[in-house]
């Protein structure tokens, strides 16, 4: 590799990070202007969405269309510089999200110019190298045909009913917004003709499924990816980024999605080898007890494991399993959150599913290995389309990460053994997967692509299929999550706070992200359902009698809880998020098969439900029922985010209480000016002012980090009847965190009682509310008079 000048590493780790969604209507300018306040909050880094140049209004970032600049939508290099400078006045550096998978395939196309680049010259151009195409799996122009063309699949309708919405101008071919350019040479010919030339062809968008020959971001068309793998590739798409971080301007990274890189270990090696180690987290996915490969270099993950840990143990196990049974015999599902998992990722890879076109090019990868000799010769495939689908779907994680040419990792290799009774071709395919057979350019290709392949089906399987069906308590429907194992056990908490501590004490822990289905406080709300399931079913039922028969159960229990979740809230956002979340789980309706008018019921019946005068008053009576502890789950989550091992990242407006539910409801600006004056008196105590709590646990507890390293972890339990309700921990010999879980049972139970905390010795201050508490056994009701936390700090 020509490697850029790498340079030693000189930022800190970060103390804690406050994410900005950047994009149009939130520039550079304006994080410029909020860096006072967030200064004054106490996080030591912006954590900035991706800066490159996106598509034109694009409001995350994540489908770039030129890495040779900062976004001038952003307001540019310059004003990047700017804020980099002004935050470095108030003692703040800058993390940049990086996307390495993909780019945009954007309207109209020649935003992206390596890429038109590719459309009028093909697999011969320089750019050919940046995108990852099958060129054999397209018949090539009627002059060309065995070089193959990139299908486009983007028409509204058949090739022969859009014939007379194509037009030439010059060099160019037209369809409505979209633009592409002709190869030279070929715009005199007759249209027919014209077409048949090209390296590209544009098809009907219903067979982007089935025919698609580019690897994408997951399912969406329009972002296509790159072969980061290619020394050359990953130079130039992150030569700006790393001139950034040599001058001074950026000082870390977070990686979006490396699971979809061919070789994450290579990529992240390639990256701390051109940056002199910066501190870098991956947007990586953990499932259930998974861990990150230990020679990652990278300081962790961006946190989502820490999001099940701390959701899970302010959640109670035994009531989520009975809201469960009672949500699958009022629906009628006789799959449950384990099975709805394994459904959803078979529907993926099956011949009609929207991952098929790539579980094909895995076929055709087996194809060229076993033309390669005899001994490899005659597996049918059909056959080994089989063995695929049937690995794909039952992989227990989101990917393998082997190496070609190294020992399979020892995760993978149990992930990948086969089966008593497995057939030869099942043999042939877990073999490959596991780089058993030796070396190939196609054998070594296979490995890296069943990796890629097999996380897109976890993603869009389970996460973008299964979190949408199984409606039982939404909260658990998370990136990461575990629906089918509900809730944390204390104990388990601590052990995984032990181990971060000992193997990432620097990644990131998160709450509320971008990617994120319900915001933090949201979910703590529903949390509490856990805790009164049978009241909650019933309660479900009587809304459900009040607005009339839904035209589906599930949906109904989506609903609910939705308004639950982010009430009050507008016809808008609800219509919103309850029918994209129905076209996602893909059985009344689709966004490729959208049944409309399924969906023109559900509307209308969401209308009716918010306009009801009877139901509305019910729904807003529960969420008061609720308020009480949910305030006492949104204040405990905060402080074991805020005090666990780890760099916390405060999610923009997170600070304060913070309803919102999926994309894009999630990514809209926040008033950070309102936020920075509201600051200024957040420690004046105000009973029953959840944002005013929030915002002083928020900042207090930030400020305690940036003075200095909190210290080693160690669990502390309680003493007495109601002990199971605490999770507390020492940090250090001089801090203290105590949180209240599962509030509704403690109230029924009678309270804490005499229920006690042994305190380390020493005297004690209380920094969220100034009380002092001497060392030995404390009353956990007298501890948690006033706030259902305590942060306590030795002699302060």
């Amino acid at each position: 590799m020509t490697s850029v000048a790498a340079r030693p590493s000189t930022a800190r780790f970060p103390t804690a990070t406050y994410r900005l969604q950047l994009q149009p209507e939130f520039t550079l300018h304006d994080a410029r202007r909020a860096v006072p306040y967030l200064a004054a909050l106490g996080v030591s880094h912006l954590h900035l969405s991706p800066l490159l140049e996106a598509v034109p209004g694009s409001t995350h970032g994540y489908d770039t269309v030129d890495h040779g600049r900062v976004a001038e939508q952003l307001g540019g290099e310059q004003a990047l510089r700017e804020l980099s400078a002004h935050a470095r006045r108030h003692g703040l550096g800058l993390i940049a999200d990086v996307v390495p998978n993909h780019m945009a395939l954007p309207v109209p196309e020649q935003l992206n110019r390596p890429l038109w680049q590719v459309l009028a010259n093909g697999p011969d151009d320089p750019f050919a190298a940046w995108f990852d195409i099958d060129w054999t799996a397209q018949s090539g122009p009627v002059d060309a045909p065995g070089r193959g063309r990139l299908l486009l699949p983007l028409l509204g309708d058949r090739l022969g009913a859009e014939l007379g919405a194509l037009t030439v101008d010059g060099e160019v071919l037209r369809y409505h917004e979209h633009e592409f350019p002709l190869r030279p040479g070929t715009a005199h010919l007759p249209l027919p003709e014209l077409l048949d030339r090209q390296w590209y062809r544009l098809a009907w968008w219903k067979l982007a499924d089935e025919q698609i020959n580019y690897r994408r971001f997951f399912t969406v068309n329009e972002l296509i990816a790159v072969r980061m793998e290619v020394p050359e590739v990953f130079e130039a798409t992150h030569a700006v980024l790393l001139r950034l971080h040599r001058e001074g301007v950026l000082d870390g990274f977070r990686i979006d999605h490396p699971d979809g890189l061919a070789d994450p270990r290579g990529y992240l090696r390639r990256l701390a080898e051109a940056t002199g180690g910066a501190y870098t987290v991956v947007e990586k996915i953990l499932t259930g007890e998974e861990r990150l490969p230990a020679d990652w270099p990278c300081a962790g993950t961006t946190g989502y494991d820490a999001l099940r840990r701390i959701d899970g143990v302010l959640t109670d196990h035994l009531g989520a399993e009975r809201l469960t049974i009672a949500y699958r015999r009022d629906v009628g599902d006789r799959a449950d959150a384990a099975a709805s998992a394994l459904i959803g990722r078979a529907e993926m890879v099956s011949p009609d599913g929207a991952l098929s076109a790539e579980t094909d090019r895995l076929v055709r990868l087996v194809e060229r290995i076993c033309a390669d000799g005899p001994e490899l010769a005659d597996h049918s495939p059909l056959a080994v389309r089989r063995a695929l689908e049937g690995l794909l779907t039952e992989y227990p994680v989101y990917r393998p990460y082997v190496v070609p040419g190294e020992p399979a990792p020892a995760e993978a290799a149990e992930a990948l053994a086969p089966p008593e009774g497995a057939s030869d071709t099942e043999l042939l395919v877990r073999r490959l997967a596991l780089g058993a057979l030796g070396r190939s350019p196609a054998k070594d290709e296979f490995c890296h692509r069943f990796g890629q392949t097999a996380s897109a089906v976890a993603a869009k399987g389970v996460e973008d299929t299964a979190f949408y069906r199984f409606n039982a308590l939404l909260s658990l429907n998370e990136v990461g999550g575990l629906p089918e194992h509900p809730g944390v056990a204390p104990a388990d908490f601590h052990r995984w706070c032990e181990q971060q501590e000992q193997h990432w004490p620097h990644a990131m822990t998160a709450l509320s992200t971008h990617d994120t289905k319900r915001s933090a406080d949201a979910r703590a709300r529903l949390a509490v359902l856990a805790e009164l399931p049978e009241a909650w079913a019933a309660e479900c039922a009587a809304w459900t009698v009040a607005a009339g028969p839904c035209p589906d159960r599930a949906s109904a229990w989506l609903l609910w809880q939705t308004l639950l979740a982010a009430w009050p809230l507008t016809e808008e956002r609800l219509l919103g998020v309850v029918l994209k979340s129905v076209r996602e789980a893909k059985r009344r309706t689709s966004w490729t098969a959208p049944d409309e008018v399924f969906e023109q019921r559900l509307a209308q019946y969401v209308r009716e439900a918010l306009a009801n005068p009877g139901l509305c008053p019910r729904i807003a009576g529960f969420v008061g029922m609720l308020e009480p502890f949910a305030r006492v789950n949104s204040l405990s989550a905060a402080l074991l985010h805020l005090l666990a091992p780890g760099v916390p990242d405060v999610f923009q407006g997170g600070e304060e209480p913070l309803y919102t539910l999926v994309d894009p409801d999630n990514r809209a600006p926040v008033d950070l000016d309102a936020l920075a004056v509201r600051l200024t008196d957040a420690a004046a105590p105000r009973p029953g002012d959840l944002a005013r709590e929030k915002l002083h646990l928020t900042t207090t507890a930030l400020h305690l980090r940036r003075e200095g390293p909190l210290g080693a972890y160690r669990p502390l339990t309680g003493i007495g009847p109601a002990a199971e309700h605490l999770v507390a921990f020492a940090r250090g010999r001089r801090v203290v965190g105590a949180a209240t879980r599962l509030p509704y049972g403690l109230l029924r139970s009678g309270g804490w009682r005499s229920t006690l905390l042994e305190l380390p010795p020493g005297r004690w201050t209380d920094r969220l509310t100034g009380r002092h508490f001497t060392g030995g056994a404390v009353e956990l009701a007298y501890l948690f008079q006033q706030l259902p936390v305590a942060l306590l700090v030795k002699g302060a």
